[in-house]
């Protein structure tokens, strides 16, 4: 069991960082009753524009550009967590205008258009920042790793972890706990009715959309020193995102948190005995659920079922 540990802390991690990647894309599933194969996309954009802000040559004229160089990694690294989610946000603006005429059609359109967003996108990172890796730099306190029962510790995945759990629990607040959650959870059930009581649904699913847009960024951001930083990590998050959402079912906030979960220590505890079938575990459980609730864990009608 002691053998097993490492296993099973990296795989909450794991989890943990996974649900982060996979609640933005629930809120929009959830409430527009759009696929957005996008989200994979802004994901990755999140993750450049934190290498424009905290990499060695941020976007800003010579004189500009050395003054903020000079500014510790530590605050460059904390304030791109703030401004790269709100400027993906601000992309997320624009695909969700485009997305309007495919509301009340088959989801179909929706998830083409998303798919050619998606592609676009990764083309402009391409074109931007090449086409090779890119590390994301990170304060001195945040890396290396501490030894802790004779085995070594990677000292950000621990802190990754705690800002997924935070990021996590700041949404369940959002939408458990204000007037704006309270219209989400019933835009997502009767967005009819919703609409019938004077709520603006056009604006709520802006405010949706945006919202999933940044949570994407900031996962992006958090994940990016781990997974690395290229032009097609999107489909290393969009993949796994669509997956949890099915397994703990459409529009389930917990339902995709303890997806998450399950699907990081079936990959970790696996990735210990059999590392070669560690990715291939996901969608294993991902069979073994569905095969006894095709609506996933905590799953409703979805847009899946039309």
């Amino acid at each position: 069991m002691f053998d097993l540990l490492p296993h099973l802390l990296n795989g909450l991690v794991l989890g943990l960082l996974l649900a982060l990647i996979a609640l933005g894309f629930m809120l929009i599933v959830g409430l527009m009753e759009q696929i957005n194969l996008a989200h994979g996309s802004l994901f990755a954009l999140g993750a450049y524009l934190a290498l424009a802000l905290t990499g060695p040559k941020p976007p800003l004229p010579a004189d500009l550009a050395a003054l903020w160089l000079q500014v510790p990694i530590g605050w460059r690294y904390g304030i791109a967590l703030i401004v790269a989610p709100c400027l993906a946000g601000i992309v997320g603006i624009a695909v969700e205008f485009c997305m309007r005429r495919t509301y009340g059609k088959d989801p179909l359109y929706g998830l083409l258009l998303t798919f050619g967003v998606a592609l676009v996108l990764e083309e402009i990172l391409r074109l931007t920042w090449g086409t090779r890796d890119h590390v994301l730099p990170i304060p001195q306190s945040m890396s290396g790793g501490f030894i802790f029962a004779d085995l070594i510790w990677s000292t950000y995945r621990f802190y990754a972890a705690g800002m997924a759990a935070i990021a996590i629990g700041l949404v369940w607040l959002l939408i458990e706990k204000t007037p704006y959650g309270a219209m989400i959870k019933a835009g997502a059930h009767d967005s009819e009715m919703v609409r019938a009581l004077g709520v603006n649904l056009s604006k709520l699913r802006l405010g949706v959309f945006v919202l999933g847009t940044m949570l994407a960024a900031f996962a992006g951001i958090v994940v990016a020193p781990i997974w690395g930083i290229r032009p097609h990590m999107g489909v290393d998050a969009v993949v796994p995102a669509f997956l949890i959402i099915v397994l703990g079912g459409i529009g389930s906030f917990w339902g995709a948190v303890i997806a998450s979960l399950l699907v990081g220590l079936a990959v970790g505890v696996s990735g210990a005995y059999a590392s070669e079938w560690s990715l291939l575990s996901m969608y294993l459980l991902l069979v073994a659920v569905i095969s006894f609730r095709a609506r996933g864990l905590f799953g409703k009608k979805s847009v899946l079922e039309v």
